[in-house]
């Protein structure tokens, strides 16, 4: 994310300006090589497990595609249900699975070069449409994929975590309070995100 996101939080918010002094730089670097097929899946992979087993399933999962970094939508007529369970799926997410390839073969999951073209509203419309996709999915797609600069995930445990602690808040803030006070940050909610999540991973510690 750009300096200017930075210098924006910092001017119009003074309690991410001091959570910015101590957490430094903004590392957030979007992986724009992978495509909306892709990225859906591995979120759906991801759901409900820690990120080590997840990537466990993920690799059995591309094992049985030699030749490819990731599979083709269309690669998936070529195996089983009981061939992707295997992997360590299970059935509600061979089923989302299956949905993300059709939904993209008919255009509703659309390409890395169509997805650029709509809006972040207009991509939440679509894909949520998938099985097994809500909106923080999609956010995080928005966020971790495409790079857009202004997306709160205010449902998401994190981003709420990180800022009940930076705005020494004695609960969790509702989601609409967040949404509320990050109209300040608005155009670079992604980026006071980020910072919201190391915030709630500096508590831990």
């Amino acid at each position: 994310m750009t300096p200017a996101a930075t210098r924006h939080l910092a001017q119009s918010d003074p309690v991410m300006r001091r959570l910015i002094r101590e957490v430094g730089r903004c590392a957030l670097q979007p992986e724009t090589r992978r495509s909306p097929f892709q990225s859906l899946v591995q979120a759906v992979a991801h759901q409900q497990l820690n990120g080590k087993a997840a990537n466990t399933i993920l690799g059995r999962f591309k094992k049985m595609f030699p030749g490819r970094r990731f599979p083709q939508p269309h690669d998936l007529a070529g195996v089983t249900d009981q061939q992707i369970r295997d992997c360590g799926f299970s059935r509600a997410k061979v089923a989302s699975i299956r949905d993300i390839a059709e939904k993209t073969l008919s255009g509703v999951v659309p390409t890395s070069r169509n997805i650029a073209c709509l809006s972040d509203e207009e991509i939440i419309l679509r894909l949520t449409e998938v099985r097994g996709v809500g909106r923080w999915t999609v956010e995080m797609l928005l966020m971790f994929q495409l790079g857009r600069p202004d997306v709160l995930p205010a449902d998401d445990f994190g981003v709420r975590s990180g800022f009940r602690v930076a705005y020494g808040l004695p609960a969790m803030p509702t989601v609409k309070a967040l949404l509320a006070h990050g109209e300040r940050w608005r155009p670079h909610r992604t980026t006071a995100a980020w910072y919201l999540w190391r915030a709630a991973d500096r508590a831990k510690k």
